[in-house]
């Protein structure tokens, strides 16, 4: 598997990950270090959104990708950008879709990619 579908198939599983609650799965494929700024601002590290998707504060019920586009990998670093539509319900809010655009960064460390950090918006 070239570096290339590797960033992807991480992006892949995160998503899937999310809705299926894999808690595991998620603690594999992110750094210790990894923030998620989410599209109100809010800076959010990973053990408090793992905690968060477990607890059902942020319960994804469904992703579907539409695009993963702008790809770039330097040496250990990476990046892209992932568009899919997310049906969820965000701290105690109703259930909405959105159309959720990830800025992903990626590292590769000890030969693995792992995700870095995110930032989200919408498109």
């Amino acid at each position: 598997m070239t570096d290339k579908e590797k960033i992807i198939e991480l992006y892949r599983d995160e998503n899937k990950a999310m809705v299926s609650k894999d808690i595991n799965k998620l603690n594999e494929i992110l750094n210790v270090s990894m923030h998620l700024t989410h599209m109100t601002g809010y800076v959010q590290s990973k053990l408090e959104w793992i905690d968060q998707i477990q607890n059902e504060e942020m319960k994804y019920l469904s992703s579907v990708e539409e695009n993963i586009k702008d790809i770039k990998i330097a040496g250990n670093k990476a990046s892209l950008i992932g568009q899919n539509q997310v049906r969820a319900s965000i701290w105690g809010g109703g259930i909405n879709t959105w159309p959720l655009e990830m800025k992903m960064y990626f590292v590769k460390e000890n030969g693995d990619w792992i995700i870095a950090d995110q930032v989200a918006s919408t498109y």
